[in-house]
């Protein structure tokens, strides 16, 4: 379909949509998200602007980043209803108490420092994005190596003084992503992903959350792990929405039906809802997935083992697993989407990340799931 341009006949219309954003924001309880500039929504492909949008959620999934982005590789989000990617670039970290934050933006060599997790990677993969009205959240994680452990949830300092280089390192590296996403018009922006052990200091948070709104003016959010740390933050007060890492065990079962996962589902539903009434803030699941494996729903959180022996797929638990989620969810009134875990860009129908029973819904029925909810 042809694109729109914004050519002299479309100029009247530059004071109807200024006067339009004036009294949506009048009445909207926060601005979200994030409006793209008129010319953005003049160039959007049409088929994308019309899909299902309305109700302001997050209709997302976490971009695997590689060595290029085309518009080819967008299509299927497209047809899937997908209005959101998650990107993840990366700060690399020596050790869980070594004080330094480690900022690449370039693309290096090496194994996880791929070209759609560079500066350059990240600006063009959130462009072409956009041109298909798809919008972005850029989510910044650590990278940790060395002793302590290798997990974000592990760094913690020993020492005061380390307290406060780590928290001066860590903004550094957050403002550089900040200040790239209010330059390039991202439509979101997370502060910090599963640092459960940085929590308590929430002097230092508030403090961060301050800088990064003096440089980016879009909706914040920080991704809390699901095993309790949500519960222990205290500064979504300060952010917009409340974002969840949503890895809540369903199961101690292998392949379970998806009633016993409806009924798993509800002390973790009424644990989320207990923080969303005190803080008053909409829900995200800034992650959410299953593996295609009899097992998904007992460790959700767990990374497939592709070293070890073949076992058979079970892509109807990854889908049944899908379904409970949405299920549970959708209808609550404060939940506002989710960011599906994860999408490869270009994958094949007989790929790799489906023969090694990963956490891609693509061409699997668990898509079919997410597609049908998102579309409606």
């Amino acid at each position: 379909m042809r694109l729109l341009s914004p050519g002299r006949r479309w100029r009247w219309l530059a004071p109807v949509l200024a006067v339009l954003t004036l009294v949506i924001s009048a009445g909207a309880w926060w601005n979200w998200p994030r409006t793209p500039p008129p010319a953005a929504l003049l160039t959007a492909n049409s088929s994308a602007a019309a899909g299902p949008v309305s109700d302001g959620r997050f209709r997302g999934v976490s971009w695997v980043a590689a060595d290029s982005a085309a518009s080819a590789d967008l299509a299927p989000l497209l047809r899937a209803h997908v209005t959101w990617i998650a990107q993840t670039p990366f700060g690399w970290q020596a050790g869980a108490a070594v004080p330094t934050v480690q900022l690449h933006t370039q693309r290096l060599s090496g194994r996880h420092r791929y070209w759609g997790e560079s500066d350059y990677g990240l600006v063009q993969t959130a462009r072409q994005a956009r041109k298909q009205g798809i919008n972005t959240l850029l989510k910044p994680h650590l990278w940790l190596r060395g002793p302590g452990g290798t997990w974000p949830g592990d760094v913690e300092m020993q020492s005061a003084a380390d307290w406060q280089a780590w928290f001066a390192s860590y903004s550094v590296f957050i403002l550089h992503y900040a200040r790239l996403a209010e330059e390039q018009q991202m439509a979101a922006f997370c502060i910090g992903t599963e640092l459960e052990k940085t929590v308590s200091h929430e002097a230092e948070w508030r403090a961060l959350i301050r800088q990064v709104r003096q440089v980016y003016h879009g909706p914040l959010t920080y991704a809390a792990n699901w095993s309790g740390e949500f519960e222990r933050v205290r500064f979504w007060d300060a952010l917009d929405f409340i974002g969840i890492q949503a890895y809540f065990p369903l199961s101690q079962a292998d392949s379970p039906p998806k009633k016993s996962l409806l009924t798993n589902w509800q002390p973790h539903l009424k644990a989320i809802a207990r923080v969303q009434k005190q803080f008053n803030k909409p829900v995200v699941f800034t992650e959410a997935g299953y593996k295609s494996t009899p097992d998904a729903a007992i460790e959700p959180w767990k990374w497939p083992d592709h070293t070890a022996a073949f076992s058979p797929p079970d892509e109807a638990t990854q889908a049944a697993c899908y379904e409970a989620l949405f299920e549970t969810f959708w209808p609550q009134p404060w939940f506002k989407g989710l960011f599906v875990w994860k999408w490869y860009p270009g994958l094949a129908a007989d790929g790799p990340a489906r023969r090694h029973a990963d956490f891609t819904p693509q061409h699997k029925p668990a898509e079919r799931v997410m597609a049908a909810w998102y579309g409606r």
